[in-house]
């Protein structure tokens, strides 16, 4: 994670005595990562972090995995699963739905009109991008302004909401359009980034200055709320549901934004896509020279607008691959994007190539390519290292015809070949 931070009123010395005006004391949080041999912060409530008043199930949206068999590359047009505008009444948290996933890893998706319930994700990290929108998001670190291209990085059991900003005219509202890396790990910067201290390198694509990090605490007070209004918290966790996922909702006995100071080296954080600075070569670069996050068993690497190969020969488009190791999931986001032209895919859509089938531009596109000197594309990449399984979202919203894309759309199509169709 980033640094470390110091926010609000926190004591000279950890584990001693923290007092309000009155004399009463604060309670000390230590939330922390892998069994206190790794990263944390201290926060200080007003309120006794352990109180419930009142518990109940919570049952989770569908984590039903379909196996993608037989083998297929698709092409999954998420903004068809909640339509152009805003659908009234979906959220950030029960308004998910399950797109792919595995052991490691799930992608979720969801276009919201509605203020989330108060959450946690008590699995793993979340690396939630912002495909469209505009949103407030609230957190017992801080607060954030988030916008396109935000990536928000909100660490394992950090209690947070999402309150859309809502934009438009004439009737028509654009939804906040949030793309989920939901992880059954932490998710942070590649080592290969880091010192052995962990600071971000100077070979790193970006640094700590491109971080957005919370200036202060955020009470109830400031937001208008009650400070003693019971509460309730949706919680995701381990349990014996779908995808070894329960889900629990904790009624608290006050408002979750009561910690007057903290500091530490775990918070969440933003990061804007528009400040990773692309690496470019004379030839095409392969994917981990666009690499950003890494979680376990899975990579997550980004495509922004950038300067093309420049040896006098090279051939701009990505040459066709096997991922042998690896399935490669693509979320196109903004810009034109060359090697996919006549695929059907656009903004708002997903490949999904799985290892065991070798995958490149469509027809044309290599020829087409040649001269290119700048590619507008934005897209947002996860590698994972076991096969991805298909939730309901993907069976929803799957483009049978992408399948037949490298050989006229069609079952049967001829193959183009260097003249065109044979």
């Amino acid at each position: 994670m980033p640094y470390y931070r110091n926010i609000g009123h926190v004591p000279p010395k950890r584990h001693t005595q923290h007092r309000d005006q009155a004399g009463h004391l604060y309670y000390e949080e230590l939330m922390g990562e892998e069994g206190f041999f790794s990263d944390s912060s201290l926060l200080y409530h007003r309120s006794i972090p352990s109180a419930i008043s009142e518990s109940r199930k919570w049952p989770i949206e569908d984590l039903s995995l379909t196996p993608n068999h037989p083998l297929l590359p698709l092409h999954l047009q998420l903004h068809e699963l909640f339509g152009a505008g805003a659908e009234k009444g979906v959220d950030a948290v029960t308004g998910r739905r399950l797109i792919l996933g595995n052991p490691d890893v799930r992608i979720t998706y969801a276009a919201c009109d509605t203020i989330s319930p108060w959450y946690r994700n008590a699995v793993g990290d979340e690396c939630v991008y912002v495909e469209r929108g505009n949103a407030r998001l609230e957190t017992v670190f801080g607060a954030f302004d988030v916008r396109e291209g935000h990536y928000a990085m909100i660490p394992r059991a950090t209690t947070h909401r999402w309150l859309p900003v809502a934009e438009g005219d004439e009737g028509y509202v654009e939804p906040l359009r949030l793309y989920f890396i939901e992880a059954n790990s932490h998710i942070g910067p590649p080592k290969r980034y880091l010192s052995r201290f962990g600071q971000l390198l100077e070979h790193s694509p970006y640094c700590e200055r491109d971080y957005t990090v919370p200036t202060a605490p955020l009470l109830a007070e400031d937001v208008g709320d009650d400070p003693d209004a019971p509460t309730e918290v949706y919680i995701k966790h381990r349990g014996n549901g779908p995808a070894g996922i329960g889900g629990t909702i904790h009624v608290i006995p006050f408002h979750p934004l009561d910690v007057v100071g903290w500091d530490g080296c775990l918070y969440p954080f933003l990061f804007h896509i528009s400040d990773y600075e692309p690496l470019t070569g004379r030839v095409h670069q392969p994917p981990p020279t666009h690499q950003v996050w890494e979680g376990n068993n899975f990579v997550v690497c980004n495509f922004v607008p950038r300067k093309v190969d420049y040896h006098p020969l090279s051939i701009p488009v990505p040459y066709y691959h096997s991922n042998v190791d690896s399935d490669e999931v693509m979320f196109y986001t903004a810009g034109n994007y060359e090697a996919r032209k006549g695929s059907g895919i656009d903004r708002g859509s997903i490949s999904l190539h799985p290892g065991g089938h070798a995958h490149g531009p469509q027809p044309g596109a290599m020829e087409a390519s040649l001269g290119a000197e700048y590619f507008d594309e934005t897209a947002v990449m996860v590698d994972t290292f076991r096969p991805l399984d298909l939730g309901e979202g993907a069976l929803a919203c799957n483009d049978p015809r992408y399948q037949y894309s490298w050989t006229g759309g069609k079952p049967g199509g001829s193959t183009p070949g260097p003249e065109g169709p044979r």
